[in-house]
């Protein structure tokens, strides 16, 4: 399946970058938002550079659900449709002061599940509406068992997971389809702090299995695919033995 129009939210993040430079190779015409006007503009000149049919642009907070219904039907109103929509926003706390810092803690919380959930439901509705589409939100395996090193983000991305389970089967029947993205360890300015190994991969081979999952319809992607075998494991691990572990 092909996309000639797309929306991308948080498109100023690494992900959102690379994932957006193969389509605009494709000739898709793209609408993008982000809050940093500066970086927004670099990546729109980047993408025209690179093909793409058109590029727009929209600045916005989207930790402003207030905001949310506008900037969608804008998106629908500047690419004349809307054929998918890839919400990448995020943020990745530090564990140690988010669990002592009851605000660092909610506004990871708020970045990573509440916002996202409320602008995927408002993009829910329009496709709803149209009878065709694909939602592709980015979530993490981080989501997928909580460990003790940064479960406040992990509880976030397991929200999203969760959410865009449910999602999925609402609209399973109404021409829409819901691809829940998670990557595993993505050397990202976001992780630039992080020593990285052999499991870590880079945006660019983040982005072909995002475009590849959307294109299939996949309900749930693992990028890179070695993640799924991986978090099985993990997730098969007695309790009693997983709380001993350094993970």
């Amino acid at each position: 399946m092909s996309f000639e129009r797309v929306a991308i939210f948080g498109a100023t993040s690494a992900i959102a970058q690379a994932t957006s430079r193969l389509l605009a190779r494709r000739g898709a015409r793209l609408h993008l938002v982000a809050r940093d006007a500066a970086k927004l503009e670099a990546v729109r000149a980047d993408l025209a550079a690179r093909g793409a049919g058109a590029v727009t642009t929209a600045l916005a907070d989207l930790d402003d659900p207030s905001r949310h219904a506008a900037l969608v039907d804008a998106a629908i109103e500047a690419l004349g449709g809307l054929d998918a929509a890839l919400i990448a926003q995020g943020i990745l706390p530090d564990q140690a002061e988010a669990a002592r810092d009851p605000e660092i803690a909610r506004r990871s919380l708020h970045t990573n599940f509440v916002a996202p959930a409320l602008l995927i439901g408002v993009l829910a509705e329009r496709l709803e509406a149209r009878g065709a589409g694909t939602l592709v939100a980015i979530s993490s395996v981080a989501g997928d068992r909580g460990r003790a090193s940064n479960y406040i983000y992990g509880s976030a991305k397991a929200a999203l997971s969760t959410y865009l389970d449910g999602l999925r089967g609402r609209l399973h029947a109404k021409g829409v389809r819901v691809v829940t993205i998670k990557p595993g360890f993505v050397d990202t300015p976001m992780t630039a702090h992080f020593r990285k190994g052999a499991l870590w991969a880079s945006p660019a081979r983040v982005a072909e299995g995002i475009v590849r999952a959307m294109e299939r319809g996949t309900a749930v992607a693992y990028v890179p695919w070695f993640w799924r075998p991986i978090m099985l494991v993990i997730r098969l691990i007695p309790e009693a033995i997983f709380v001993r572990l350094k993970l």
